[in-house]
């Protein structure tokens, strides 16, 4: 089974964010622009939180407060999970499952080196599996 730091290699570590203090809607754009599902929220290199698509969208509708003039820290969250570079995918998979995440930030010795989502993980998977796939096609044709 890969490891994060292989889907890392494969995928790239580019990791998109933005500070406590920018408007939600610059959130919101920000996140439409890269294709993306969430933002880290940091300061000074330090990770304060995760804002996600779903955190936009319904803490936005629940506040009922005008994106323009809602800051990114008052709809962020908190409490963020992060895994190092030698989980693999299948325990990744699990943690975002149990713990009901799309976007697991990566770390190694306190920085943030990449970001792992629910889709890179599913494709990771689909990937492994179709070359097993292939294999024993080719074995038992073979």
């Amino acid at each position: 089974m890969k490891t994060v730091k292989e889907l890392l290699q494969d995928k790239g570590a580019n990791v998109a964010a933005i500070a406590p203090d920018a408007s939600a809607l610059d959130a919101a754009q920000a996140v439409l622009e890269k294709g993306i599902g969430s933002l880290l929220v940091m300061r000074d290199g330090q990770l304060l939180g995760l804002l996600s698509e779903r955190d936009i969208t319904y803490k936005l509708v629940s506040a009922g407060s005008p994106p323009a003039e809602t800051l990114v820290s008052d709809i962020i969250s908190s409490h963020i999970l992060c895994v190092g570079l030698d989980k693999t995918v299948d325990e990744c998979m699990a943690l975002m499952t149990d713990k009901r995440v799309r976007h697991l930030p990566v770390t190694e010795n306190g920085k943030i080196v990449g970001i792992v989502s629910i889709g890179d993980a599913v494709k990771s998977v689909i990937a492994d599996q179709q070359f097993i796939i292939e294999q024993l096609e080719s074995y038992i044709t073979g």
